[in-house]
């Protein structure tokens, strides 16, 4: 296959391509001898079709086919072999003279594509360059806060004699009305009330007490109302006096007390021998996440340096704009119009990524996909309580995660813009900064 460039700017070029017999014949005969064998026409042994009928049939078809096949392999070599940096894919060009193509005489066709060419990124950054990482403090009001919450999800019910604030309420709910409402084992949450005389109704309230309170007052919502009286929407209006509200039970849900029972459920047992150690456990998991969000803010003002230093990038517009409509059809011009300049960014930044991959020989290895997997695996068993589970479990499961092409298309470049970052931060001049987790969560106001 003959291709020629020709360069109208440091952008835009055409591609000029001459496809020859040798680049599909061979390729034409396989396809029209495999027709044969497997064609199934009415007069004839499968396998005993005439050629000349087969060509007349199928060899249009078949030559059209392996003629664009030759094409696509064409510009994919010349694109490599020429090692250029291309934006989206070449598309035929719009004001070629192209003839009519004459599929029974012609043995060789010319093409013409345009191409665009990505534009130069400047994305290096040096031990000149500032950036800072943050270190998050952990106070003991933090460790304090993670305590209360592994006591509160390890915690339990438990029926009591008197209410008090957070309890809830079971019982008989009437009507104070001739042929009204009556709701046997209705749940009563007093501390979603809205009004708060109403609320005052239930202080000191004790299983076997009725209060008389008005609902409608109570929670001044009528789909609030509606599920308390087991009524649609539209009917409550009709109810809004009052009802008395016999108790016949008080749960109150009570947090597990901190000893050895609760190390056991949070950590496993007899990892965690006293309150000492437990502290320092979740100490140790809450810098553990905050490396995390540190290495997310660096990400965050790393990006930022990348790009304030790129500054404003030219690109083949029209081009770029045509791609878009033809490779998709739900891309209007309006809509290219108005998200057309975040896409720029997008496509910068895209750019400067693959240009510091490149830099600094980023590279993934197997183990860098299952370290990450398993670290996303164990986010979201953490998300459901499970905060210390077996390494069998989150192993396995991160297996699964691998098997899944789509999340291994995630993982694949979520590490690598994590490698791509820790290169960056080899490289450049750190600056070390020890901040509260408050002032840093500042940092995203």
């Amino acid at each position: 296959m003959k291709i020629e460039r020709k360069d109208f700017d440091k952008l835009n070029a055409t591609l000029h391509l001459v496809v020859e017999p040798a680049d599909y014949e061979e390729n034409v005969k396989k396809q029209l001898k495999d027709i044969r064998r497997k064609a199934n026409i009415p007069g004839f042994r499968p396998g005993m079709v005439p050629q000349g009928l087969i060509q007349k049939m199928y060899g249009k078809a078949v030559l059209g086919d392996e003629v664009n096949k030759a094409i696509n392999k064409g510009l994919q070599d010349y694109v490599t072999d020429q090692k250029i940096d291309l934006l989206g894919e070449p598309l035929p060009k719009e004001d070629s003279e192209q003839q009519v193509i004459d599929w029974d005489n012609q043995t060789e066709f010319e093409f013409d594509f345009d191409i665009a060419i990505a534009p130069e990124i400047n994305a290096e950054l040096n031990d000149k360059t500032k950036l800072p990482f943050y270190t998050i403090e952990v106070s003991d009001k933090d460790i304090d806060e993670q305590v209360k919450s592994y006591a509160y999800r390890f915690g339990h019910t438990e029926q009591v004699e008197k209410w008090e604030k957070e309890d809830m309420l079971r019982g008989k709910l009437t009507e104070n009305k001739e042929n009204g409402l009556v709701i046997e084992n209705q749940v009563l949450n007093v501390d979603i009330q809205k009004d708060e005389e109403q609320k005052k109704l239930f202080l000191d309230a004790k299983k076997g007490d009725t209060i008389v309170f008005n609902p409608a007052k109570a929670y001044q919502s009528d789909v609030e109302l509606a599920s308390l009286l087991r009524l649609k929407k539209e009917e409550v209006a009709e109810h809004d006096g009052d009802f008395s509200f016999e108790i016949t039970d008080i749960t109150r849900f009570v947090s597990a007390e901190v000893n050895q029972e609760l190390f056991d459920k949070a950590f496993g047992e007899g990892k965690v021998k006293d309150e000492a150690e437990f502290r320092a456990m979740i100490k140790a998991d809450i810098e553990k996440n905050h490396l995390l969000d540190s290495e997310y803010r660096f990400s965050i003002d790393a990006k930022e340096a990348i790009m304030k230093q790129i500054g404003e990038v030219e690109y083949p517009d029209e081009f770029l704009k045509r791609w878009l409509k033809e490779t998709n059809k739900e891309m209007t011009d309006e809509r290219i119009e108005k998200e057309y300049a975040d896409m720029l960014k997008d496509l910068t930044w895209q750019l400067a990524k693959n240009k510091l991959v490149e830099k600094y020989e980023v590279k993934i290895e197997d183990e860098d996909m299952k370290n990450y997997a398993k670290e996303v695996t164990r986010q979201q068993f953490a998300q459901y309580g499970l905060m210390h589970a077996d390494d069998s479990l989150i192993n396995d499961y991160a297996e699964r995660l691998l098997k899944d092409e789509k999340q291994v298309r995630g993982i694949f470049d979520r590490v690598l813009e994590n490698k791509m970052f820790e290169a960056v931060k080899a490289n450049v001049k750190i600056e070390n900064k020890t901040i509260s987790f408050d002032d840093f969560r500042k940092l995203f106001e």
